[in-house]
């Protein structure tokens, strides 16, 4: 007998439904009311959004960010449950993690959002007081609160986890066959060429081998979304994800391998020339040319329009100088998108181009065997596999017919266009490393034996694990429905920065909570959830630092709802 058949609910899927729907709308109108209170705090006297007043407003906007990510989260875990009703493949461990993650996440928005550890964000900082909060705590809303975090069900879902160990991941993703073909494909040459040797590579901070790389570039993985006619296998975005997130569960720098070229590729399909098209595309989808992202200075971070790099013409090649840092598998790639100030007359971005630029591979002994290149490597803790560089450039020389679009200072806005896919992308990197935290705090869970019974018997071990699956469910329904709308052509940047900010905190929090349960154990190097804690880190920080993406989010809800 079901969980929900014992709480005596007639028609479950029905009555759930019900209650999700008229939630999501509640929350609909909670964060009307949040984003109006806020918004009266960081208007101009013209009643236009002040920057001074955003960053001096930061716990309030920041925090109606993160109520306005939860909303959405919860309103697309609701339309996932619909879905699979409707295809009649709503099952337990379905139905219960959607219950179990919609009384956490309410219960948070009434209680407190975790923005990050020690950064609770409340009703009251969004200037909703608790009269004003309680009018929103409707009787669906108390219902899935009190029904939906209980001890009991909290033991039946972690018990149909350990049922279903081994299984793609735990639940239905919602997604069509297809793409769980794709899935399947990629987890079985991750299981057969990737996991044995992942951790090896991360504690000897070693390259992944070409040999690997090339297999990948066999299964298209290079090549996912870049058109047929440039020798792409011309899929969407939710593709992606699927490819990502699997790849990730592996290893998260064999997971990444793709996004240099995701983003190499967005940035010529969207500017460039048609002879930049059909050069570089059919190359970067084969796998023959790497690339890698150079845009990161020392002392800009994410201000790109402080961006102080150079690029001088003469005559038909740009030169460029200046420093560049946190570059992701330099040495290897083939050419460079690299973004310099082509017009130092022209404040902001507004001077910014982006380069096609062509280097030769290098070695660790010789890293940049190019004139007018040079640069060292930086140590990480984890998101080993690649290796991050600083890079100077002295008189770099990049030809003109590789300047992106054969036009200089729109640099920036090529960069924008790919913000979105980067952003899913990363999502998705961030669900395979929660995945991959699950499997492992799960088979640990099981085959450690503590005062005569295996860790996951204990409450507070199994508890771990079925809110770990849950958040996981919210994040991953999240980020599978900004892939949606990218590839229906909408636009999903307010979506895709969400998906990347829950992801990204979902990671962290399931890598921390597996290595709890090995205790001791998960402070050792040998074991692999070592490995994905530090690799889950960077999450929170790469394309768009959590901070960063919650100013956005906030922005673009305050003018939404304005």
């Amino acid at each position: 007998m079901s969980l929900a058949s014992e709480f005596g609910y007639e028609a479950r899927e029905t009555r759930l439904a019900a209650l999700t729907g008229a939630a999501v709308e509640t929350l609909g109108r909670l964060l009307d009311a949040a984003a109006a209170s806020v918004r009266a705090r960081v208007v101009s006297a013209e009643g236009r959004l002040s920057a001074e007043k955003l960053e001096a407003e930061q716990r309030a906007t920041h925090g109606l960010a993160w109520l306005a990510t939860y909303v959405e989260a919860l309103r697309q875990l609701a339309a996932y449950a619909g879905r699979l009703e409707e295809a009649g493949s709503f099952g337990e461990t379905e139905e219960l993690l959607v219950r179990l993650a919609f009384a956490e996440y309410l219960a948070q928005v009434f209680g407190g959002i975790p923005m990050n550890q020690g950064e609770m964000v409340r009703l009251a900082d969004l200037g909703l007081g608790a009269e004003a909060a309680t009018a929103f705590r409707s009787a669906a809303v108390e219902e899935l609160i009190a029904s939906g975090n209980t001890p009991a069900l909290r033991a039946r879902l972690a018990e149909l986890i350990r049922q279903q160990e081994g299984n793609s991941i735990f639940g239905a993703s919602g997604l069509e066959d297809t793409y769980e073909q794709v899935r399947e494909e990629m987890r079985r040459f991750a299981a057969d060429k990737v996991v044995p040797h992942a951790h090896e590579w991360h504690l000897k901070n070693a390259y992944i081998p070409l040999e690997v790389i090339e297999e990948m570039a066999g299964l298209g993985v290079f090549g996912l979304t870049i058109p047929e006619e440039f020798g792409g296998l011309g899929l969407g975005k939710e593709s992606m994800c699927v490819v990502s997130e699997e790849l990730s569960r592996a290893y998260i720098g064999v997971g990444s391998l793709g996004t240099r070229s995701e983003i190499a590729a967005e940035l010529i399909l969207c500017g460039g020339t048609e002879l930049q098209k059909q050069t570089w595309l059919p190359q970067i989808a084969s796998g023959e040319v790497l690339p890698t992202a150079v845009f990161t200075e020392p002392n800009t971070g994410s201000d790109l329009a402080s961006l102080k790099t150079r690029a001088v013409r003469e005559g038909e090649v740009w030169k460029i100088y200046g420093n560049k840092t946190w570059i992701t598998h330099p040495v290897r790639a083939d050419v460079m998108t690299l973004l310099a100030r082509t017009d130092p007359s022209e404040p902001g971005y507004k001077g910014l181009s982006m380069f096609l630029a062509q280097k030769p591979r290098g070695t660790d002994a010789d890293p940049f065997p190019a004139p007018g290149m040079s640069g060292g490597e930086i140590e990480v803790l984890g998101y080993r596999g690649m290796k991050e560089y600083e890079i100077a450039f002295d008189g770099f020389e990049v030809a003109q017919e590789n300047l992106l679009g054969g036009v200089p200072g729109q640099g920036f806005k090529q960069l924008m266009q790919t913000f979105e896919g980067a952003r899913i992308q990363t999502a998705a990197r961030a669900l395979g490393v929660a995945q991959a935290a699950l499997d492992l705090g799960l088979r640990y869970a099981q085959e450690r034996v503590q005062f005569g019974k295996p860790l996951i018997a204990f409450p507070r071990v199994s508890d771990k694990l079925a809110m770990m699956a849950a958040e996981l469910m919210a994040a991953r329904q999240l980020t599978y429905f900004s892939a949606f709308e990218k590839d229906s052509g909408r636009r999903c940047d307010l979506e895709a920065g969400m998906a990347k900010l829950l992801g990204a905190r979902v990671a962290w929090a399931a890598a921390d909570n597996a290595l709890q349960i090995h205790g001791g154990n998960g402070f050792a190097l040998e074991y692999a959830i070592s490995r994905v804690l530090c690799d889950a880190r960077i999450l929170n920080i790469f394309e768009g630092a959590a901070e960063i993406q919650a100013q956005v989010i906030a922005r673009r809800v305050l003018e939404e709802r304005g």
